[in-house]
Protein backbone atom coordinates (compact mmCIF):
# COMPACT_ATOMS: atom_id res chain seq x y z
CA UNK A 1 0.00 0.00 0.00
CA UNK A 2 2.83 2.41 0.82
CA UNK A 3 4.49 1.69 -2.52
CA UNK A 4 1.34 2.68 -4.43
CA UNK A 5 1.17 6.00 -2.61
CA UNK A 6 4.84 6.60 -3.37
CA UNK A 7 4.24 5.80 -7.04
CA UNK A 8 1.32 8.24 -7.14
CA UNK A 9 3.50 10.94 -5.59
CA UNK A 10 6.23 10.35 -8.19
CA UNK A 11 3.75 10.44 -11.07
CA UNK A 12 2.20 13.63 -9.70
CA UNK A 13 5.70 15.14 -9.86
CA UNK A 14 5.53 14.92 -13.67
CA UNK A 15 4.29 17.83 -15.76
CA UNK A 16 2.94 17.26 -19.25
CA UNK A 17 2.50 20.32 -21.43
CA UNK A 18 -0.11 19.17 -23.95
CA UNK A 19 -0.21 20.51 -27.49
CA UNK A 20 -3.80 21.73 -27.53
CA UNK A 21 -4.59 24.76 -29.68
CA UNK A 22 -7.86 25.91 -28.18
CA UNK A 23 -7.36 29.68 -28.56
CA UNK A 24 -5.27 32.30 -30.34
CA UNK A 25 -2.78 32.57 -27.49
CA UNK A 26 -1.94 28.87 -27.27
CA UNK A 27 1.84 29.46 -27.42
CA UNK A 28 1.68 31.86 -24.46
CA UNK A 29 -0.39 29.27 -22.59
CA UNK A 30 2.28 26.64 -23.28
CA UNK A 31 5.01 29.00 -22.01
CA UNK A 32 2.99 29.75 -18.87
CA UNK A 33 2.51 26.03 -18.20
CA UNK A 34 6.25 25.47 -18.65
CA UNK A 35 7.04 28.27 -16.19
CA UNK A 36 4.66 26.76 -13.63
CA UNK A 37 6.22 23.31 -14.08
CA UNK A 38 9.74 24.72 -13.69
CA UNK A 39 8.81 26.68 -10.57
CA UNK A 40 7.11 23.65 -9.00
CA UNK A 41 10.38 21.70 -9.50
CA UNK A 42 8.82 18.68 -11.23
CA UNK A 43 11.19 15.75 -11.64
CA UNK A 44 10.12 15.26 -15.26
CA UNK A 45 8.63 17.78 -17.69
CA UNK A 46 7.22 16.54 -20.99
CA UNK A 47 6.81 19.28 -23.61
CA UNK A 48 4.59 18.27 -26.55
CA UNK A 49 4.59 21.56 -28.54
CA UNK A 50 7.63 21.18 -30.79
CA UNK A 51 8.39 24.91 -31.04
CA UNK A 52 8.49 25.35 -27.26
CA UNK A 53 10.47 22.12 -26.88
CA UNK A 54 13.05 23.30 -29.42
CA UNK A 55 13.37 26.73 -27.79
CA UNK A 56 13.81 25.18 -24.36
CA UNK A 57 16.34 22.65 -25.66
CA UNK A 58 18.38 25.42 -27.29
CA UNK A 59 18.29 27.52 -24.12
CA UNK A 60 19.57 24.58 -22.05
CA UNK A 61 22.22 23.82 -24.71
CA UNK A 62 23.54 27.40 -24.54
CA UNK A 63 23.82 27.15 -20.75
CA UNK A 64 25.59 23.80 -21.04
CA UNK A 65 27.96 25.27 -23.62
CA UNK A 66 28.84 28.19 -21.34
CA UNK A 67 29.41 25.78 -18.44
CA UNK A 68 31.66 23.51 -20.51
CA UNK A 69 33.54 26.46 -22.00
CA UNK A 70 34.24 27.85 -18.53
CA UNK A 71 35.39 24.49 -17.20
CA UNK A 72 37.49 23.37 -20.19
CA UNK A 73 39.15 26.73 -20.84
CA UNK A 74 39.83 27.00 -17.12
CA UNK A 75 41.46 23.57 -17.06
CA UNK A 76 43.49 24.49 -20.14
CA UNK A 77 44.57 27.76 -18.50
CA UNK A 78 45.63 25.92 -15.34
CA UNK A 79 47.53 23.28 -17.31
CA UNK A 80 49.30 25.71 -19.64
CA UNK A 81 50.04 28.06 -16.76
CA UNK A 82 51.73 25.28 -14.82
CA UNK A 83 53.56 23.73 -17.79
CA UNK A 84 54.62 26.89 -19.65
CA UNK A 85 55.07 29.39 -16.85
CA UNK A 86 57.27 31.64 -18.97
CA UNK A 87 54.59 32.08 -21.67
CA UNK A 88 51.62 33.94 -20.16
CA UNK A 89 50.14 34.72 -23.59
CA UNK A 90 48.89 31.11 -23.69
CA UNK A 91 47.26 30.78 -20.27
CA UNK A 92 46.15 34.44 -20.05
CA UNK A 93 43.52 34.34 -22.82
CA UNK A 94 42.31 30.91 -21.71
CA UNK A 95 41.84 32.21 -18.16
CA UNK A 96 40.05 35.28 -19.54
CA UNK A 97 37.69 33.08 -21.60
CA UNK A 98 36.98 30.98 -18.52
CA UNK A 99 36.17 34.05 -16.42
CA UNK A 100 33.90 35.56 -19.09
CA UNK A 101 32.05 32.26 -19.65
CA UNK A 102 31.60 31.64 -15.94
CA UNK A 103 30.43 35.23 -15.45
CA UNK A 104 27.87 34.96 -18.25
CA UNK A 105 26.63 31.65 -16.87
CA UNK A 106 26.35 33.09 -13.37
CA UNK A 107 24.50 36.21 -14.49
CA UNK A 108 22.23 34.64 -17.11
CA UNK A 109 21.62 31.03 -16.10
CA UNK A 110 22.40 30.39 -12.46
CA UNK A 111 19.10 31.74 -11.16
CA UNK A 112 16.98 30.49 -14.07
CA UNK A 113 14.93 27.46 -12.98
CA UNK A 114 15.54 25.93 -16.42
CA UNK A 115 19.25 25.45 -15.64
CA UNK A 116 18.37 22.63 -13.24
CA UNK A 117 16.98 20.55 -16.10
CA UNK A 118 18.66 18.53 -18.83
CA UNK A 119 17.12 17.34 -22.08
CA UNK A 120 16.83 13.56 -22.12
CA UNK A 121 16.79 11.97 -25.57
CA UNK A 122 17.05 8.33 -24.46
CA UNK A 123 13.54 7.35 -23.37
CA UNK A 124 14.81 4.21 -21.63
CA UNK A 125 16.52 6.43 -19.04
CA UNK A 126 13.31 8.27 -18.17
CA UNK A 127 11.99 7.64 -14.66
CA UNK A 128 8.36 7.22 -15.78
CA UNK A 129 8.45 5.04 -18.89
CA UNK A 130 4.78 4.07 -18.43
CA UNK A 131 3.77 7.66 -19.25
CA UNK A 132 5.11 7.32 -22.79
CA UNK A 133 2.12 5.18 -23.76
CA UNK A 134 -0.22 8.04 -22.85
CA UNK A 135 1.59 10.53 -25.08
CA UNK A 136 0.77 8.87 -28.37
CA UNK A 137 2.63 9.35 -31.65
CA UNK A 138 4.08 12.80 -30.92
CA UNK A 139 7.80 13.27 -30.28
CA UNK A 140 7.92 15.47 -27.20
CA UNK A 141 10.91 17.02 -25.45
CA UNK A 142 11.75 15.46 -22.09
CA UNK A 143 13.32 17.59 -19.37
CA UNK A 144 14.72 15.75 -16.36
CA UNK A 145 15.53 17.65 -13.18
CA UNK A 146 19.13 17.24 -12.05
CA UNK A 147 20.97 18.78 -9.14
CA UNK A 148 23.49 21.18 -10.67
CA UNK A 149 25.07 22.54 -7.48
CA UNK A 150 28.17 20.34 -7.79
CA UNK A 151 28.80 21.35 -11.39
CA UNK A 152 28.39 25.05 -10.53
CA UNK A 153 30.85 24.68 -7.67
CA UNK A 154 33.22 22.78 -9.98
CA UNK A 155 33.28 25.32 -12.79
CA UNK A 156 33.45 28.27 -10.39
CA UNK A 157 36.39 26.70 -8.54
CA UNK A 158 38.19 25.89 -11.81
CA UNK A 159 37.58 29.44 -13.04
CA UNK A 160 38.92 31.02 -9.84
CA UNK A 161 42.04 28.85 -9.89
CA UNK A 162 42.54 29.61 -13.60
CA UNK A 163 42.12 33.32 -12.93
CA UNK A 164 44.67 33.16 -10.12
CA UNK A 165 47.27 31.26 -12.15
CA UNK A 166 46.72 33.40 -15.26
CA UNK A 167 46.96 36.64 -13.30
CA UNK A 168 50.10 35.41 -11.54
CA UNK A 169 51.77 34.42 -14.83
CA UNK A 170 50.89 37.74 -16.47
CA UNK A 171 52.16 39.62 -13.40
CA UNK A 172 55.44 37.66 -13.47
CA UNK A 173 55.90 38.41 -17.17
CA UNK A 174 55.50 42.17 -16.74
CA UNK A 175 57.36 42.74 -13.48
Amino acid sequence: MVDEAGDREEISNVAIIKEVYDNENAHETFEYELERALESECSLIIIEPSKLGDETSRWIAVGNCLHKTAALSGLAAITTGLIWGDQPYICGPLGFISVISCGLYTVSWQFDPCCQYQVETDTSKLPHVELLAVLGPSSPTFLVRKDDSRRRILHTTITLVALGISAWRVYQAFK
